[in-house]
């Protein structure tokens, strides 16, 4: 069971400081939750005129009230400290491919904590428009076109879903067997029985995750435009001695209590 999200925009700068602004975009004023960025490789083909990055993000996140009600102990407790109230940190893993020929940048980014509970991939595609585009004064300026899809699935009814499957199989079998006695197979089934929401179904459980995650994801798309609005300006006006020193600004205020 998947949900997707997909959404288009169009920012009116040209490909390469749209590309540029999504390298530079952390942090930004609407941004707060990133605390670092990592490159972790990057590759340039100069024959296909491509920049290939691969980058670890560290996010701080709140997992909504909704979700942690739906969570077994066990999850929460592998999780580290601060879990419980909902508060985490997050790796995660971003690819993109910038094609500089052909004026289309490709992005994916992923979590690589609570895949457990939900997998969020998130791939835009960024493309160069060719007819230029007419700003409020009638001046032409180039423009980026980007899509956006956000695909969620939650594997926590998985885990139940394999755990019943299990306790079924053992359950039978010490049904079947002449050996075990019938306080064993009682034994058996108790110990094996999922032990929260019993009464929930595995997709009902997925679905409900799933559904928060979607929600989630629609309000944090908007933020994440403005966030690369916020950098492409900065960019426009004062090219990168800009940016870097409103990141600066950014970083302060980030580690001010």
């Amino acid at each position: 069971m998947v949900k997707v999200y997909a959404t288009t925009d169009t920012y009116d700068y040209t490909f390469p400081e749209t590309a540029l602004a999504y390298m530079l975009r952390y942090p930004n004023p609407f941004s707060t939750h990133v605390l670092s960025t990592d490159t972790i490789s990057r590759s340039y083909d100069p024959v296909m005129q491509r920049l290939t990055t691969v980058r670890l993000h560290l996010k701080k996140s709140k997992l909504p009230p909704a979700v942690l009600r739906l969570l077994p102990g066990g999850a929460l407790r592998s999780s580290g400290d601060g879990a419980k109230d909902g508060q985490t940190r997050a790796y995660i893993l971003e690819k993109s491919v910038v094609d500089v020929k052909e004026g289309v940048m490709e992005t994916e980014s992923r979590n690589l904590d609570w895949t457990g509970v939900l997998s969020v991939v998130e791939q835009q595609t960024y493309r160069r428009i060719s007819i230029p585009v007419q700003d409020a004064l009638g001046a032409s300026r180039g423009a980026t076109d980007v899509l956006t899809t956000v695909t969620l699935h939650s594997h926590v009814g998985e885990a139940i879903r394999k755990k019943r499957a299990k306790w079924s199989t053992t359950f039978s079998s010490a049904v079947d067997d002449p050996t075990i006695t019938s306080s064993e197979g009682e034994e058996t089934e108790e110990d094996a029985k999922p032990g929260f929401l019993r009464s929930w179904t595995t997709s009902s459980i997925q679905r409900s995750i799933e559904l928060i995650g979607l929600r989630r994801a629609e309000g944090s798309q908007p933020k994440a435009k403005e966030g690369m609005k916020v950098v492409l300006e900065r960019l426009r006006r004062g090219g990168l001695v800009a940016v870097m020193e409103g990141m600066r600004r950014d970083r302060e205020e980030l580690m001010m209590p």
